[in-house]
């Protein structure tokens, strides 16, 4: 297997200082790793002593730079009788580092009035004061542009003849009441809003990989605030340490989700104050970090740029450091061979154990496009000149192996079949030991004659052969797959609609475990049985992704018919979170109602489809040099010569 050689060693070394944007209603780092604000009647500049690993540091007017963040800290006092007192006023203050002042447009506008709303004690409130805009484009079919001259549906919009107004009416409303305010400002969305259900567990919490097509979806209709707010404040939650069975995580870790609570101030029961709490796994069922979400908050920080045009967020120094942070924890050197990410089992949206420890593809995917992105937004300087190197090794050797070694069609599949295995020697056909009585039966006749995809999973001696939606559709999204390699997929979609989509859009991966598998590889698992959740269920908000990578292929109507397909009850069944059953028939026993990704999913799908165009601000197109590099790879002699290792470059 060619590889490129490693060139990062440490990551730590030299990295900036962490400098940051000293937003509103920042904190102190409290035994429970939440961001404070204390609030007192009149706005008062004082001494803050913060908590910082332990020991104390003291800030004054934000003018002593000793501590790993800068905050602005002030006081004032409310009336907890009040609704609206779970709200604050505040003052934000940029800090820049060339002469690490204040920016002069600092202050808000006195006497701005507090948003009222209905704000229960989860932090949680309404917006139905905020105004709609106009939504539904009409999806027009024009000769020359992305859609094929043999498609005659339209994405139209679609009554709802019970409730007398669109799907997409009734979607953003149910979006726009899932957003989460702290400071007054939007900052998210909750996972969902099911008032029915009792059992609340973490689904009122901030999602940052569930906050995405969100996100987008503000982005898609020019409301940047909540998007930018979203951005800045997680990176303020980024480097705090937490800790399970006293041991942290590395630092530049993104948390899986966050909570806006309101809590009693210290020393007056008449006054409240809220703080950020966010969870890094240490909380979440199976305690295990989240790999995907700096990755995702990577995606959404370029595409916040593109759409918004405002460069001006990911040149902040605070940003530049988290996205090296996030690099740093990718990009460290361990004992693992391949250039694939190692991950444990459940750390990214299939948050449960499903037998995808190792090197997951939808991880793989991820991990090349926010490679990608990071690379684009670095700011050019010598600091990142071997970061940046480091960035283009790594990404010719990942492109070259997940092409190379994931990918499986009728012809790859035959070969193999016939694999010798037990070879020692450099230039192996059977690289990773693969027996071939692993191929599964079901593979047989799920594989049609025209088509292919990248599998699930690739270690020693065993091959992932499933079918992970995500992973392949964000190659396709990524670039991560060739062109040939993504139309095959797309093929492979159309030839197994029946398998995939049926009655309700995504098959998240196929086929589900079932008997003894479920029971050793879930440890039965009640939530996961076969056809159901993430084993094998069918989830909604996957059509989004399914529609940016049919666009960029020039095939939006296969993202059109999974759309129409979605629209006949996704309303009806209260926007749940996913379907059971072969043919996603049955809404999911298990599954929670207005789950705000769905919602969120659909309202993406409907505005690409409507507006194409916008769907070049979400992929990343093929990079001219690396693919002249993985075709350099291709031709070239696998046999090569053992050496001493270079030495690895701090960053």
């Amino acid at each position: 297997m060619a590889t490129s050689e490693s060139i990062i060693q440490a990551l730590s070394g030299s990295l900036l200082p962490r400098l940051h944007h000293s937003d509103p209603c920042t904190n102190n780092s409290s035994p429970v790793h939440a961001l404070k604000l204390n609030v007192s009647n009149t706005r008062k500049w004082s001494k803050v002593y913060v908590q910082v690993n332990g020991y104390s540091r003291m800030l004054h007017n934000c003018r002593t730079y000793r501590s790993r963040r800068l905050f602005d800290v002030f006081h004032w006092k409310k009336d907890a009788g009040r609704l609206e007192s779970m709200g604050c006023k505040c003052r934000q203050a940029e800090i820049f580092c060339g002469g690490m002042t204040e920016d002069q447009n600092e202050t808000r506008s006195k006497g701005e009035a507090i948003r009222p709303r209905s704000f229960p004690v989860n932090g949680i409130s309404s917006a139905t004061d905020i105004e709609e805009s106009e939504v539904g484009k009409q999806f027009k079919h024009e000769k020359g542009g992305l859609f094929s001259d043999g498609m005659s549906t339209v994405a139209g919009t679609v009554k709802d003849h019970k409730y007398g107004k669109t799907l997409e009416d009734e979607a953003w409303n149910l979006l726009r009441d899932s957003i989460v305010y702290y400071c007054n400002k939007p900052i998210g969305t909750i996972a969902a809003k099911d008032l029915g259900n009792t059992s609340i567990l973490n689904y009122d919490q901030v999602f940052i990989r569930d906050f995405i097509p969100s996100g987008i979806a503000f982005l898609l209709k020019g409301e940047y605030e909540i998007v930018r707010n979203f951005i800045l404040y997680t990176l303020q939650l980024q480097s705090w340490e937490k800790t399970m069975d006293c041991y942290s995580p590395g630092q530049g870790l993104m948390p899986a989700s966050f909570k806006v609570r309101s809590v009693p101030l210290d020393g007056d029961e008449s006054a409240t104050e809220e703080i950020l709490d966010p969870d890094f796994g240490e909380a979440a069922i199976g305690r295990v970090a989240p790999v995907d979400s700096g990755l995702w908050w990577i995606l959404l920080l370029q595409a916040y740029g593109k759409f918004s045009g405002d460069s001006s967020v990911q040149e902040r120094i605070d940003v530049q450091t988290g996205i090296k942070m996030i690099l740093k924890l990718c990009l460290a050197d361990g004992f693992d061979m391949f250039p694939t990410l190692l991950v444990t089992d459940g750390s990214c949206m299939i948050d449960r154990r499903m037998g995808i420890h190792g090197h997951p593809l939808e991880i793989q995917a991820l991990f090349y496009s926010a490679l990608l992105s990071a690379r684009e937004m670095l700011a050019p300087d010598d600091g990142s000149a071997d970061l940046r190197r480091a960035i283009n090794n790594r990404l010719v050797a990942l492109s070259f192996h997940i092409r190379a070694h994931y990918w499986i069609d009728m012809r790859k599949l035959n070969v193999i079949y016939r694999y010798q295995t037990e070879e020692y020697s450099y230039d192996a056909v059977n690289k990773f030991n693969i027996y071939p009585d692993q191929i599964p039966s079901w593979l047989v006749e799920f594989m049609p004659s025209k088509g292919g995809y990248l599998i699930g999973n690739l270690q020693p001696a065993h091959m992932d052969f499933r079918f992970f939606s995500l992973g392949n559709l964000w190659s396709i999204v990524s670039s991560l797959a060739t062109l040939d390699q993504s139309h095959a997929i797309l093929d492979l979609i159309e030839a197994k609609w029946e398998v995939l989509v049926a009655e309700m859009p995504f098959k998240i991966c196929y086929p589900a475990m079932e008997g003894g598998e479920w029971r050793i590889i879930t440890g039965s698992d009640p939530k996961n049985t076969p056809w159901s959740y993430h084993n094998g269920g069918s989830w909604p908000t996957l059509l989004w992704q399914l529609t940016v990578a049919c666009i960029k292929m020039n095939r939006p109507e296969i993202a059109l018919k999974a759309v129409n397909i979605a629209e006949r009850s996704i309303s009806r069944d209260k926007w749940p979170e996913y379907y059971d059953t072969k043919r996603a028939r049955f809404i999911g026993k298990q599954a929670r109602l207005y789950q705000t990704w769905s919602i969120a999913g659909y309202l993406v799908a409907k505005l690409l489809l409507a507006n194409p165009s916008a769907a070049k601000n979400l992929v990343n197109e093929e990079d001219s040099e690396l693919a002249n590099a993985f075709s350099y790879m291709i031709s070239a002699n696998p046999k090569r010569k053992r050496g001493l290792k270079r030495q690895g470059f701090i960053v």
